[in-house]
């Protein structure tokens, strides 16, 4: 009797003390990668869609203020439908790490464009 009761309370203290010990050595998850100038400062990295989304409303909202041409828009507008087609494009076949880094590259170049366009006064009164 004696000899079954020591393995018993050993399994006992072991499946006791095994939860808490994986516990202790949970590591949380990396955030996500910051992509380029654009997303420095600004919290974490956007998707894709994400970031079309916001590109968009830049756009709308530098007509809407004033602050882009009704011609600088449509040239952004030009070149960010270029973009939408050519992530179609790599989407077919899915998306590798350098198409995605290429996307990337644009975009963050379509985004420094329309900011230098917003903020150039070229268009403004006053």
């Amino acid at each position: 009797m004696r000899k079954l009761v020591a393995p018993a309370l050993i399994l006992a203290a072991v499946s006791v003390a095994a939860p808490s010990m994986a516990q202790s050595y949970h590591r949380p998850a990396p955030p996500p990668p910051h992509h380029g100038p654009q997303h420095a400062g600004y919290g974490a990295w956007q998707s894709i869609n994400a970031r079309q989304a916001n590109l968009d409303r830049r756009i709308d909202g530098g007509v809407r203020t004033g602050q882009l041409s009704r011609r600088e828009a449509v040239r952004l507008r030009g070149e960010f439908n270029s973009l939408l087609r050519l992530e179609a494009n790599y989407r077919r076949g899915g998306l590798t790490a350098w198409e995605r880094a290429d996307l990337d590259r644009r975009f963050d170049r379509l985004s420094a464009q329309i900011r230098y366009e917003r903020g150039d006064r070229d268009h403004r009164r006053g």
